[in-house]
């Protein structure tokens, strides 16, 4: 398993997953790790990361992401919450403050609790720009 790779990694969150650091652990697998965050934006703000240690998601073995995205539903479901944001961070200018893979389930029980979030489209790009993304993005895939 990807998992063993990098399992010598020394950030908080590697610390976390090895019980150095304790945490209010709630779900745990084979490859995934969740706790609630200490420094909440709503009450039931979680987290949940995988435990092979990567900066950035790019950085991440496919493998090591197959059940990020059930475990935050299931944290959802398990708290009742109807209104909330998942949100992945890749980078300090993108907001990223720990340097290892997470992602946070955020309650949004109000208007004014959980994540604010200040959206601020462009204005809609050259269809040339629009095709060349597309492509780049299919040529991609189709190589995987």
């Amino acid at each position: 398993m990807a998992s063993a790779a990098r399992s010598l990694a020394s950030c908080i969150f590697c610390k976390i997953i090895k019980g150095e650091i304790p945490s209010y652990k709630l779900i745990e697998t084979e490859a995934t790790f969740s706790f609630l965050d200490i420094g909440p934006l709503s009450k039931g703000h979680a987290l949940v990361i995988p435990k092979y240690h990567a900066v950035k998601l790019p950085e991440l073995p496919d493998e090591s992401l197959a059940d990020v995205m059930v475990i935050a539903k299931r944290i959802a479901l398990a708290q009742g919450i109807e209104d909330f944001n998942v949100l992945q961070n890749n980078g300090k200018i993108a907001h990223q403050e720990v340097e290892h893979v997470h992602f946070h389930v955020i309650p949004k029980p109000s208007e004014d609790q959980g994540l604010v979030v200040q959206w601020k489209p462009l204005p809609t790009p050259p269809k040339d720009d629009m095709l060349e993304i597309q492509r780049k993005v299919q040529e991609f895939a189709n190589k995987l």
